[in-house]
């Protein structure tokens, strides 16, 4: 499959061109399989980039009333915003991947502090007490009043190789475990202030499926938002092992096909056909979008840009987008005016098209300044 027509995809699956937009939150993040939540005002810029007709109290609709969409860790240890449907699939799979290695971890850090001689032990009665103080509280609470209303947890470890602070990681691991889960959020919809809450509080009556299902069905999802992609691509984003991904891709009776450069590809079996091409069309995307962060290998959206576009741990910065390719990225001046900044020379249909997604932006901001620690050197620049 030539590069040309995995940037068509692009455009058509992720509703980036403007005849593919979409029109609800819902909608964005089923495209996408998940959002990214790392930064909470990612998820309602990944929303605005796919729509045309958003506010962001539509995705907090979504997020905490009618509790279509769901926070959750999983892949990657990373935040992310799954389809309500999509968790008995992810509880089991990754998201149980990355509650083991933290339980492993803490465990550990509990006994070499001196904290505690029986990790298990101490992190199990952890659990049984969070649980119970949540259980008390149908509204939720802070970490603030989850600290005071189980004291063990509120304290911190002498390391300096992990967070010290143990009802930050007690939290996380049950996060990941599905156990609990970040509920209303009590401050505006660019910070992440969570009232967690019982999982089967928020979401009665959720079933899990086994793992080897739960992987089938995440990587279903994925070969048709992302594919064709590489195998390497479904285990660094996954964050799974090769076993795994295989293991689903035969189950699946995923094709291979040919990419240019002399890679391989995978695709579902009845998502061979080529699509049209969707025609000129530009996009803004935040910090950690879904789309950049997709595949491992980026060569074909990327170009020569990636020292610019990610920082050396991997974290993307602002895009901006034009015909399936990054060609810069986007601020905000100090009154919150969207400004371009173009790391190559671009065609004027694209300065057109690109200044015309700044002028929205700027627009559905509307002076407000969205904050980020996560500044590309693009940005910086």
């Amino acid at each position: 499959m030539s590069d040309d027509q995995r940037r068509s995809r692009l455009a058509v699956r992720h509703a980036l061109a403007p005849d593919f937009r979409v029109a609800t939150p819902e909608s964005v993040t089923g495209a996408m399989t998940v959002l990214h939540a790392t930064e909470p005002a990612t998820v309602h810029l990944s929303c605005q980039a796919r729509t045309t007709d958003l506010r962001p109290a539509d995705v907090d609709r979504a997020l905490y009333q009618e509790r279509t969409l769901v926070k959750q860790l999983a892949m990657r240890r990373t935040l992310f915003v799954f389809p309500r449907e999509l968790l008995p699939a992810v509880w089991p799979s990754a998201s149980a991947r990355v509650a083991a290695g933290e339980r492993t971890r803490l465990v550990r850090d509990l006994v070499a502090t001196g904290t505690t001689t029986d990790g298990d032990e101490w992190l199990d009665r952890a659990r049984t007490e969070v649980l119970a103080a949540l259980a008390a509280a149908p509204d939720g609470l802070q970490p603030t009043e989850i600290r005071r209303a189980v004291p063990m947890i509120d304290v911190t470890l002498d390391i300096t190789t992990a967070d010290p602070r143990v009802s930050t990681r007690v939290l996380t691991y049950l996060g990941a475990a599905g156990d609990i889960v970040r509920a209303v959020n009590a401050s505006g919809w660019h910070l992440s202030r969570p009232r967690w809450t019982l999982m089967s509080s928020w979401l009665p009556s959720a079933e899990h499926a086994v793992a080897a299902d739960g992987y089938r069905e995440i990587v279903r999802r994925w070969l048709f938002t992302f594919g064709p992609g590489t195998e390497d691509d479904l285990v660094w984003w996954l964050g799974a092992t090769k076993g795994i991904v295989r293991a689903a891709l035969a189950a699946l009776g995923a094709v291979q096909v040919s990419l240019d450069g002399g890679g391989t590809g995978w695709l579902l079996p009845d998502d061979l056909d080529d699509l049209p091409d969707p025609g000129p069309w530009a996009a803004l995307l935040p910090v950690l979008d879904p789309t950049v962060m997709g595949w491992q290998h980026r060569d074909f959206y990327l170009g020569p840009h990636r020292a610019g576009i990610f920082d050396r741990r991997g974290n993307a910065g602002t895009t901006a987008w034009y015909s399936g390719r990054v060609v810069g990225c986007w601020t905000q001046d100090p009154a919150g005016v969207v400004r371009l900044r173009l790391l190559e020379d671009v065609p004027a249909e694209a300065r057109r098209l690109l200044s015309a997604e700044a002028d929205r932006l700027t627009q559905w901001c509307a002076g407000f300044r969205v904050p980020t620690i996560y500044n590309s050197p693009a940005m910086r620049a």
